[in-house]
């Protein structure tokens, strides 16, 4: 291996590193606030932190082995799919609960902390997604380029439910929260469906 991948290799960890604690924090921040408030969004884009702390987790087990062609392929395309079954099973949730909320008319709180925790993830999910895919692109890893391709959309979940927590939080809309959550569900299916083929989508 060249001293260039190796040092490739070496900032990719760091970035998972990262990913790992910042998704933590993360995580735990937006349960905490959505079982407070009632909000299932927020409760659902706690549970995607978390499972971007375990496709963290799993890059780092496909780095230490990035030496072995052999050994990187066979670890990748095992990341791909664990990620993609924690996906599906995610939108299941995500969908049940937004529409028991809806049929039911269950009004979430105003959510300050998760408001603030939205806009903070707006900024800081783009600028590591970008690292992630400059990183997977000069290894070529496809796992790599699929974990940027997750934390992008951590962004992009970032800001719907920004949207739906301000709806309700100036104006009382009880329904856009479980809305909002709604709009997540094909987002996270289809990111799982494209693990569990192996063929995600590194462009």
């Amino acid at each position: 291996m060249t001293a260039e991948r190796r040092a490739l290799a070496q900032r990719g960890r760091r970035l998972e590193y990262f990913t790992i604690g910042w998704n933590s924090l993360e995580g735990i921040i937006a349960v905490l606030a959505g079982a407070m408030s009632g909000s299932i969004s927020l409760l659902g884009f706690g549970v995607d932190s978390f499972i971007e702390v375990s496709s963290g987790a799993a890059l780092l087990w496909r780095m230490a082995v990035d030496a072995d062609e052999q050994q990187r392929q066979r670890r990748e395309r095992l990341t791909l799919r664990l990620v993609g079954v924690s996906f599906l099973l995610l939108s299941a949730y995500v969908c049940f609960e937004a529409i028991r909320d809806l049929v039911g008319r269950s009004a979430p709180a105003s959510s300050r902390i998760g408001i603030a925790l939205a806009c903070v993830s707006l900024v800081v999910m783009p600028l590591l997604s970008r690292a992630k895919r400059q990183v997977g692109r000069a290894l070529g890893s496809a796992a790599m380029q699929a974990d940027a391709t997750q934390t992008a959309f951590c962004s992009w979940l970032s800001g719907i439910l920004l949207g739906g927590l301000l709806l309700n939080s100036a104006f009382g809309l009880w329904w856009a929260d479980p809305v909002a959550a709604l709009v997540m569900t094909p987002i996270i299916a289809k990111e799982g469906i494209e693990g569990l083929r192996g063929d995600p989508c590194c462009d």
